[in-house]
């Protein structure tokens, strides 16, 4: 699992689109109805902080977990915009380690799809079951196989915001489920008219939500619900992106 570089400096930029702000609100009410309102949530795979920020300005203590120093260096520098106690820790979601348990966890945008290993994503289910406290949540959102396979594979998209650009070509490799998309950034220098190019390839695995169900049974967790992420609706066979809501329901020795 490759850390943002070059491209965590216009994330934000190009990932504008994305309705944080509606996630958030959407997250808030799954934790409130499992009565998790206030408390230690972490963030996990929080990249630039966009939701972290988001669910502290809700009321609760949020610890932030991403292996890009780059992509941690901008949110360090909203929390200082913001204002917010925001706890960051510069780890690897395979392998994290907290202080102490938390009521509940988070992970958006698709962080987990780029666990590309059955095996591994197991592990960090077992690992947001071990630090999870006794009944705690646990909410994610992953892009289904169908989308990697029926949309985003074989293509290449292109955007220019003018300050920067990219091209992103995309390669679907069906057997393993695996995505590999290359980057080609241009982003624009002190110098107007100078643009520096930067290349990095990044591999995301798709997976069905039968796959991710029996993953968290064997982590430990318990499936609670899920649902089309475009729709609100019951997954389908064409939903692109679901959303997850697990519980703790004891732990799973090593």
């Amino acid at each position: 699992m490759e850390a943002y570089t070059s491209f965590a400096s216009v994330y934000d930029t190009f990932m504008d689109n994305v309705p944080y702000r509606e996630w958030g609100e959407m997250i808030r009410g799954l934790l409130r109805r499992y009565g998790v309102e206030e408390g230690i949530v972490l963030d996990l795979g929080c990249g630039t902080g966009s939701m972290t920020e988001i669910l502290a300005g809700y009321g609760y203590d949020m610890i932030g977990v991403d292996n890009s120093e780059d992509m941690l260096e901008i949110a360090m520098e909203k929390r200082m915009e913001s204002g917010h106690d925001i706890l960051y820790l510069l780890q690897d979601m395979r392998e994290f380690e907290l202080y102490g348990t938390v009521r509940a966890a988070v992970s958006v945008c698709d962080s987990v799809n780029y666990i590309t290993d059955p095996d591994d994503l197991r592990e960090v289910f077992r690992l947001v079951n071990n630090y999870l406290d006794p009944g705690g949540v646990f909410v994610f959102d992953f892009n289904t196989d169908y989308k990697y396979r029926e949309v985003m594979g074989d293509c290449t998209i292109a955007e220019d915001r003018g300050e920067c650009s990219f091209i992103w070509d995309n390669y679907y490799y069906e057997e393993e489920q695996i995505n590999e998309y290359d980057l080609t950034l241009f982003i624009q220098t002190d110098e107007p008219e100078l643009y520096r190019k930067y290349q990095e390839t990044h591999y995301q695995r798709g997976y069905t939500l039968e796959e991710i169900r029996r993953l968290l049974a064997e982590a430990g967790l318990v499936f609670e619900e899920a649902f089309d992420m475009d729709t609100g609706e019951q997954p389908s066979d064409t939903s692109e992106r679901l959303c997850v809501t697990a519980r703790e329901r004891g732990k799973v020795p090593v």
